[in-house]
């Protein structure tokens, strides 16, 4: 079994799905930050399978998510380039440049409660 599917059969995806849920309008939260309040620091890239495997019923703000230097996800992931971006910006998110979230402001603090396995 590859690394993948050992998430995808843990429930994992789930827990990812909770917390990203709780980030709230204005704030972002990277995979990395995801992945450690769940007990797996080393599993950004599983925070990114499940947020690309989002079941289409769940309404889970992925475009919350970004990467660690405060980058935006590939333009693909939203349905086109600048969708992440107008998402963010229209909840008050603040961006450095174009490209960038200003993380000084903008990361959220994270879950109250921990998220257990």
């Amino acid at each position: 079994m590859n690394k993948r599917g050992d998430y995808m059969k843990s429930n994992f995806y789930e827990r990812v799905y909770t917390v990203t849920a709780e980030i709230p309008e204005g704030k972002v939260a990277t995979y990395g930050l995801i992945a450690r309040w769940l007990g797996k620091p080393r599993g950004a890239r599983a925070v990114g399978w499940a947020l690309r495997d989002v079941p289409t019923d769940l309404q889970i703000p992925a475009h919350r998510v970004i990467y660690r230097d405060g980058s935006l996800a590939a333009s693909e992931v939203f349905g086109g380039a600048g969708i992440q971006k107008e998402r963010l910006i229209a909840e008050g998110v603040p961006f450095k440049d174009d490209d960038h979230v200003n993380m000084k402001t903008a990361v959220w603090e994270g879950p109250l409660h921990v998220v257990d396995e």
